[in-house]
């Protein structure tokens, strides 16, 4: 049995969650809606206020599954009652973030500014001109956002300049030996 697969997951008050004939599940909470559909052989049952995941077989595919979708709706729950959030650093001279509407704008260096919309679902606050913070119900989002915008320009391990996670550490090479 997966260990993780085999938690319940408890439901927390406020919630509402429904389930359809297709393996369709549908989280309301205080933050939003999140809907998703699972794996068909997947068996999703909803308990005295838990939500527990089952597989018909030991085969590999069914154990793979049964992990994975017992995680998905854990985030789908943690998402609509808690929300999720990704900071950012920007370290380098004259790199800088600023919030224009609905759109981040990015100054790293090149020749023109980077701008990123916010997806839907996805709010980005910059609370110093060295920091971001990505936020939203969906942790796949979330993440993915955050993930594009340090793309633009990953921290390089002579200066450590660059954008990086707040909990990330960049590893530091040594410059060029002198003579």
């Amino acid at each position: 049995m997966s260990r993780i697969g085999k938690l319940p997951v408890a439901i927390p008050q406020g919630v509402e969650v429904k389930i359809d004939g297709n393996n369709a599940l549908t989280v309301k909470g205080p933050k939003g809606q999140l809907c998703k559909t699972f794996h068909k052989d997947m068996i999703i049952e909803i308990e005295d206020g838990t939500i527990n995941v089952k597989r018909p077989t030991d085969g590999k595919q069914h154990r793979s599954l049964h992990g994975l979708t017992r995680t998905l709706i854990y985030n789908m729950v943690e998402g609509v009652t808690n929300g999720f959030e990704k900071t950012l650093e920007i370290n380098g001279v004259g790199y800088r973030a600023a919030k224009q509407g609905n759109k981040l704008v990015l100054t790293i260096g090149y020749s023109h500014p980077v701008e990123f919309v916010d997806p839907e679902g996805i709010t980005t606050e910059v609370p110093a001109p060295n920091k971001i913070i990505v936020k939203g119900i969906d942790k796949e989002l979330v993440g993915t956002h955050a993930a594009n915008i340090r793309a633009t320009r990953e921290p390089e391990p002579y200066l450590g300049k660059g954008i990086k996670y707040s909990n990330e550490h960049v590893r530091r090479k040594e410059g060029k030996a002198g003579k």
